[in-house]
């Protein structure tokens, strides 16, 4: 009977991936300080959990973003749907050091350089923006959505060349799995 114990635990074991990793998902998943230990801890002992998150709340695209939510008509149906903001990298180690062997968190800042009319908003419309475009009916989106090219447009002023800069932080993480024996 031991054996057979023994066994079933290993093949259980083996059932565990060696591998999470999520791309520009998890900034719309709350509570990063319970899923992010708790994903680890999915992991077969010494896997990786990989992730990169945008982490830009506290640029003017998003600041200009909540401003608007905040004085709209329709703050109350708004406002639910502004994200928690990402935490720094030193957060994130915080709250996985006691399940890792190794963790790496780091954030880069790429500059996107983008080409049209209000191209901030068209950048930002099938992300950030998506959940206020569609609580709205489609005249107040538009509404919204020409409130917000005003703000982004003073945000981020096209350059002599036609082009808009958009500077875009992000948070990547590398957490490995504390070995078999070693983890909580």
């Amino acid at each position: 009977m031991r054996g057979s114990k023994l066994t079933s635990a290993r093949g259980a074991r083996q059932l565990l991936p060696n591998l999470i990793y999520t791309n520009a998902a998890l900034q719309w998943v709350p509570d990063h300080e319970t899923l992010l230990p708790a994903l680890l801890n999915m992991l077969r002992p010494g896997g990786v959990l990989a992730m990169q998150v945008p982490r830009h709340f506290e640029s003017p695209s998003h600041l200009g973003l909540i401003d608007l939510v905040m004085q709209s008509e329709c703050r109350a149906r708004l406002e639910p749907l502004l994200l928690a903001p990402i935490p720094p990298p030193e957060t994130y180690w915080r709250w996985l050091s006691p399940h890792a062997s190794h963790i790496d968190v780091w954030e880069t800042i790429y500059l996107q350089v983008l080409d049209g009319k209000d191209p901030v908003v068209n950048f930002m419309r099938g992300t950030a923006l998506r959940p206020f475009l569609s609580a709205l009916p489609e005249h107040e989106a538009a509404k919204f959505m020409n409130a917000f090219a005003e703000r982004m447009a003073v945000a981020y002023p096209v350059q002599a060349n036609g082009q808009t800069l958009f500077p875009f932080r992000r948070l990547f993480l590398v957490a490995q799995r504390q070995p078999e024996g070693n983890f909580s």
